[in-house]
């Protein structure tokens, strides 16, 4: 699987609309979290090996700021053609085995993350109270086998300051990890439409 960096995306750009099911069929729309102060919206897979790595830590991060004003959604765009393990239905099996406590949502035509500027799993976008991008950057260092601490702490800085009414540090670390699994002759020409 080729390593993929995030691809450069502009903070302040809005979050576009997305209307997709979940695990269970019922549709999910960006309106959905207009309440939340802070939304998050994470390109994930199944079985992407830096995803696998952070799945249950990312379920506590997101059980630690539900509370607080933090909303998650988390969206599978690999191709589920090829792949049949990114499916809806395994979607479902994921979501429980991580303890998953926010929507987990199949891109099946992919239009969403192209929207997003996508390219990578993780790929994690934090908008403030506008839905305007705030940070576009790792979880942590944390790696598959590099024996670091998994802490969340790049994102847990950024989603702190958001709720303090202040803004993440403009210094981001792109995340990086498995390459969003494209449909044949669905590849973005120009990685994210939203990219810098």
């Amino acid at each position: 699987m080729p390593l993929t960096e995030a691809n450069p995306v502009r903070l302040g750009a809005p979050a576009p609309d997305f209307a997709l099911p979940d695990t269970n069929g019922r549709v999910h729309r960006l309106g959905d979290f207009d309440a939340a102060p802070a939304l998050l919206v994470a390109f994930i897979s199944n079985t992407c090996p830096f995803v696998v790595h952070i799945s249950e830590g990312f379920a506590r991060f997101a059980r630690d700021f539900a509370d607080r004003g933090l909303a998650v959604v988390a969206i599978n765009a690999n191709d589920d053609a090829t792949r049949p393990d990114e499916n809806l239905a395994a979607l479902g099996l994921e979501a429980a085995r991580a303890g998953y406590g926010f929507p987990y949502l199949k891109d099946a035509g992919q239009e969403v993350a192209r929207a997003y500027g996508a390219a990578c799993t993780p790929d994690l976008f934090l908008y403030d109270r506008d839905r305007r991008l705030a940070y576009h950057g790792q979880f942590d260092d944390s790696r598959p086998k590099n024996d670091k601490p998994l802490t969340g702490v790049d994102l847990r800085a950024a989603v702190v300051a958001l709720l303090a009414g202040g803004r993440p540090a403009e210094t981001q670390v792109r995340s990086i990890g498995c390459n969003i699994k494209w449909r044949p002759g669905n590849e973005p020409a120009v990685e994210g439409s939203a990219a810098a």
